[in-house]
């Protein structure tokens, strides 16, 4: 069964690591063979890999696009999988387990996908926290009163 994909308007697309444009009118691609697809929408770019999740997002999206760098990369990926897995739990840990799962099978388009929910979890929590630091930095400071 082919892959269809429809592209919107200046829509870039990498296929088995050839960057592809779309012109400015909306086109339906059929990939009727095996190959590595990812849409620009779902790469991240190289200055935003600033968490652990993003990170090894990065790396995975890295050995989808460049099939000739996987050998290498795939041992960091596990890697920082196993790092994630002991850091979330409940849905985020099925999600990392899921991704490491896929990566075994060299199926690296479907672990993004299972990290995709995990990465934006990852980063509510952040922004949490961001949100905690500046209340605390707005509280004036404690004073102690000397007895």
């Amino acid at each position: 069964m082919p892959l269809s994909i429809t592209l919107k308007p200046n829509e870039r697309i990498v296929v088995n690591g050839c960057e592809i444009r779309n012109s400015n009118r909306r086109h339906k691609l059929h990939i009727e063979s095996q190959a590595d697809v990812i849409r620009e929408g779902d790469l991240l770019d190289k200055s935003t890999v600033a968490t652990p999740v993003k990170r090894t997002y990065f790396l995975l999206q890295t050995a989808l696009i460049h099939a000739s760098h996987r050998e290498s990369l795939v041992p960091l990926i596990q890697s920082d999988l196993a790092d994630l897995a002991m850091v979330f739990g409940g849905d985020n840990l099925s999600r990392v387990f899921e991704a490491a799962n896929f990566v075994s099978q060299q199926d690296f388009y479907k672990a993004l996908s299972s990290l995709r929910p995990v990465m934006k979890h990852e980063e509510a929590l952040l922004q949490m926290l961001a949100g905690q630091q500046s209340e605390t930095a707005d509280q004036p400071p404690s004073v102690v009163a000397a007895e």
